[in-house]
């Protein structure tokens, strides 16, 4: 039986997955993964919802209420160490995602979305510089993984949304140890929905993923493909990459305020304390 919490990817097509706030039972984050093929274009009107455009792979123009920011993206794959181009659109946009005409391969992209607040009329579009996000590097030995902040909780542009990717090599893990961030309470964690966009290399490959409270009144373990998405409503939620398969995914969060501040699970939060020598 296929886990209430993961989204499964359609094998072709347009529409990878889609996972909106109704499907998923909650308030904030909406996710939706596309293929677009050359030529294809995709129109969307945030309404009032704000967006932040992923383009995972491929060259794409954006167009936001007549203006055009044109050839954005450069990545043939995800698993380049290379920094996606984004859009940041705030609500009531009208907006198309077109495939580059010099883009023969076409094009992967992520619509990030949150409500967009009381104050989204003051909020401008942003075209976010690959080169200028923030990268680095978590965990260590067998828990290495490599961060890109997209949009972090630190940049004021957006009102609820928070967009990160992370690279997970195979054999190791990812959000680990175990943390969640399902209670309001700061600065001690806050209270953030979450979305796991899931991509293996090679394709064919799986991961793990599990989400879990403490009382496991929420306890399930999904065996995630290519392309999947993990809901995480609330609890902690690590994952595994198995040996020979690299593991990325895109992190789309968002709650009643744009604050990330996680708890660690108590059981496992031994291994972070320093080496006896």
């Amino acid at each position: 039986m296929v886990s209430p919490l993961l989204a499964k990817a359609a094998p072709a097509g347009r529409e990878i997955v889609n996972v909106t706030p109704e499907r998923a039972g909650w308030t904030h984050v909406g996710f939706r993964a596309l293929r677009l093929s050359a030529g294809e274009a995709e129109s969307v009107q945030t309404g009032i919802r704000e967006l932040c455009i992923v383009v995972l792979t491929g060259t794409v123009d954006v167009t936001v209420d007549g203006q055009t920011h044109a050839g954005l993206g450069k990545r043939q794959s995800v698993f380049e160490e290379v920094s996606p181009a984004a859009v940041y659109v705030p609500a009531g946009k009208v907006v198309t995602i077109a495939v580059a005409s010099s883009c023969t391969q076409g094009a992967e992209v992520a619509l990030c979305s949150a409500p967009g607040g009381a104050d989204s009329a003051q909020r401008q579009v942003r075209v976010m510089d690959p080169a200028a996000m923030r990268r680095s590097v978590r965990g260590q030995g067998s828990n290495t993984r490599y961060v890109c902040d997209i949009l972090p909780h630190d940049d004021p542009t957006a009102a609820h949304l928070l967009v990160v990717e992370v690279l997970t090599p195979a054999g190791h893990s990812s959000s680990y140890p175990p943390h969640k961030h399902d209670v309001e309470q700061p600065p001690l964690e806050t209270q953030l929905e979450e979305t796991y966009y899931h991509r293996l290399n090679p394709p064919q490959g799986f991961a793990f993923q599990r989400v879990y409270t403490d009382d496991r009144s929420l306890d399930e373990a999904c065996a995630v493909e290519n392309h999947d998405v993990v809901m995480v409503p609330r609890g902690y939620h690590p994952v595994v990459a198995p040996h020979g398969y690299d593991l990325y995914y895109l992190n789309v969060m968002a709650g009643p305020n744009r604050f990330w501040v996680f708890k660690n699970d108590p059981a496992h939060e031994w291994m972070l304390a320093p080496a006896t020598p």
